[in-house]
């Protein structure tokens, strides 16, 4: 069972661990920390992850993020594929800084996923749908 990360996060919160692969050249990165966040619309990777393994991302192209606060910021993006749960998620992905990237609800929505906080675990369902 999956569980929370309270030593980079207080209160502690759901962290998975997925690869990331490089769509033409099938290169790999894994055990990449992502975040389960269920508030955040998408999904963010790693800079420094998606920097190992090169991929190429248009220099002016960027999106602008608001956070819960009201900031405003911007991030670039990168296609990649993301193996999350033994499932492959093909598609663009934001960037971060931080060393940990967040599985929004575009990738958990289409998942199963039970939270358990008090026994601060998180687990895949055994739902029909998945």
């Amino acid at each position: 069972m999956p569980s929370y990360d309270g030593d980079a996060f207080q209160p502690p919160a759901p962290l998975a661990k997925v690869t990331l692969r490089d769509l033409e050249q099938r290169s790999e990165v894994k055990d990449v920390p992502m975040l389960l966040d269920t508030g955040a619309d998408v999904s963010m990777v790693p800079r420094r992850y998606a920097d190992l393994l090169a991929i190429a991302r248009p220099a002016d192209e960027t999106f602008q993020l608001v956070g819960f606060d009201g900031r405003a910021s911007e991030a670039s993006a990168v296609s990649l594929e993301m193996i999350f749960c033994a499932r492959s998620f093909r598609g663009q992905y934001l960037l971060t800084e931080e060393g940990w990237g967040i599985l929004g609800r575009n990738v958990l929505n289409l998942l199963p996923i039970l939270f358990d906080g008090p026994a601060l675990a998180w687990t895949l369902s055994r739902s029909r749908r998945a």
